[in-house]
Parts: structure tokens; sequence; C-alpha cells
């Protein structure tokens, strides 16, 4: 099945839309059991089902409208040259909806985080951008539904169509239609992230690029998806039970072996800077004196701590530059 082939399944026959513009807001996402490794690239299924948090307030705001003779595209109040690899892909995507040739649209997308720095930019991008068409030409779908048109986009996508806790299934069906995110019925009032910002720069490897590399070079990826699943199911025990320690003590060692996977592919694929290096060794040695954190990281060098609400303080003193996010706040 085509792309094209899955958006006339879910939205029918395609129609103009019904309002004047369609607006959304999606949060970016932290996988605490990554998605790395895709066995169909056209229509972004994963090797592996994966579990992620969502960022709260970080996220993308979209708001989408019809435009007159071609597409007009901002990312954070810049515009767009349609020559540009961003927007070349944010075309393609936008062809799949397109009610006609000569229809275009006018998009706006504002980042309130770094962009293509390892904070899941195309995940909340991708999902703003489906929540906004569905209200655009008011489709009216389902959770599952928008799941799958966003994974179209962007794989980690599916999952920030949510907030919370989140598993994407890796679905078993060739078109893709098991193959979509849920959010999980668990809250963690007492649950935070910190973001640690090493660097706003667009990373020198897409996760895409990267990602198919490690599937094609790395020895060590051959045990990869056994393990995503076994620290899956530790995961979930972990966070029906709010059993702290193994939920980051699993979410950093999957974490690691994600990018064990990378280090291993040829050429290397590596994201870490030496102030992602300092920020894991100042972590372990806070946890050797019996401080309770943990941290996780995407593909990029920004890192992520996991730690309590009563360890606040803490980490306050220890990273007084770290964002803090209650991802249950708003829930």
């Amino acid at each position: 099945m085509t792309k094209q082939q899955v958006v006339q399944k879910l939205t029918g026959a395609p129609r103009a839309p019904r309002k004047t513009f369609g607006k959304a807001f999606a949060p970016s996402n932290i996988a605490l059991c990554k998605y790395w490794g895709k066995r169909n690239a056209e229509l972004n299924l994963p090797i592996n089902s994966s579990l992620s948090i969502s960022l709260g307030h970080l996220g993308t705001e979209t708001v989408i409208s019809q435009n007159e003779s071609s597409d007009d595209m901002w990312l954070n109040d810049r515009h767009l040259d349609a020559d540009e690899t961003f927007a070349k892909r944010l075309i393609a995507y936008l062809n799949l909806f397109r009610p006609s040739p000569d229809f275009f649209f006018k998009i706006s997308t504002t980042n309130n985080f770094p962009t293509a720095a390892g904070l899941a930019s195309s995940a909340s991008g991708y999902a703003a951008l489906i929540l906004a068409l569905d209200d655009f030409f008011d489709w009216n779908l389902e959770g599952k539904a928008l799941s799958i048109l966003a994974r179209l986009g962007s794989g980690s996508a599916s999952r920030s169509v949510y907030q919370g806790f989140v598993q994407w299934y890796r679905g078993a069906s060739d078109d893709g239609m098991d193959s979509y995110a849920e959010q999980l019925p668990e809250v963690w009032p007492e649950l935070r992230l910190a973001v640690l910002t090493v660097s706003h720069a667009t990373k020198p490897v897409s996760s895409t690029e990267g990602m198919q590399k490690t599937v094609e070079t790395s020895t060590l990826y051959k045990s990869w998806p056994e393990k995503a699943e076994r620290d899956l199911d530790l995961l979930r025990t972990a966070i029906q039970y709010k059993y702290f320690e193994q939920l980051g003590s699993v979410a950093e060692s999957n974490a690691l072996a994600m990018h064990a996977t990378m280090i291993d592919t040829s050429p290397p694929v590596l994201y870490w800077l030496p102030e992602t290096v300092a920020i894991f060794r100042k972590i372990w040695h806070l946890r050797r004196q019996g401080e309770q954190l943990y941290f996780t990281i995407d593909a990029g060098p920004n890192v992520k701590l996991l730690y309590e609400k009563p360890d606040e303080k803490m980490i306050q003193n220890h990273f007084p530059h770290a964002e803090i996010i209650n991802p249950f706040g708003g829930i």
C-alpha cells in the first residue's frame, strides 16, 4: 500500500476545506523505549514497538489555510524556499492531502524549542500538521487514524498526537493499519523531566539517515529489537506501579543501547558532544552519592533528565539551566 492509498482509506475522497483555516498544537515527545529502525521505509513502519512521554508545553503550533498560487511555508517566522530540504519534505507530505493539483497551502509553524537538535521537532511538527489538517478539512478523525497519518510524515509523530505516556505499536500488517500509537491510561503526577540543551545546532546527520545507516551496517543492531521489546515490557510495569528506579534505569539503558548501535555504524554516527558526555558523568556521580535521577537522549546531543518532584531542588542546584517539565500538569 502507498501513502496516498492510506490517506484515501482514512480520509475518503478529496474534498475542499470546510473552514478558512485550521490550527493545532502537538507536544514533542521523548521515547523511553526508542524507535530505531524501519521495516517499511515508505510507510514508516517500525521494527520494534516504542513508548514515550510527552514534553508537555514544549512542542509545535501550526496554522494552515489556502494560498492562491503556490505553497507558502513559514517556520519560526522564517519564510522557507521551496528548494530547501525541509520544505521539499513538507510539500511531499502536503501532496497527499491536496483536493486538486491547483490547490495550495499556507503553513505557519512555530516550535518553542530547538528545531532538528534531537528534541523530536519532526515528531511534534507532523503531529501538529495532521491535527491542523483535520481541523481545516473537518475530517473529525479519531486518534488512531490521526496517529497513522502523522506516522506517514515522521514515525515518532504517531506518538505526538497525544499527551502523557504513549505506546506506538509495531504492528504486523503490510499496510500499516495496525501500526499506530495510543495514550496509556496511567498518569504520574510526581514524575518530572528536565531538558538540558547542549546545542541548538541542526544535527549533522538526520535521524532518518542515521537510522538507515545503522540498520544497514551495525553488527550490534541485530540484538536491538529483542532488547527494545523487553525494555518496553519493563517500562509498562514501572509505569503501572510507579517504580521510578525501574523506569529510570530501563530508559537510560535503552537510550545508551540505541546510541551504541549508531556508534557501531559504518561510518560511525555520533550525536554526542563533549558537554553531553560530561552531563552523563555528572548524573552517574550524583547517583553514586545516592541521588535518584536518570537520563535519556534521542538522536542528538541534548539530554533529558528523569526524576520525581521531591528531588526538584537538587536538580535546580546541580543543573540550574535545565528547563523543568511537568508532563502531567495539564492532564
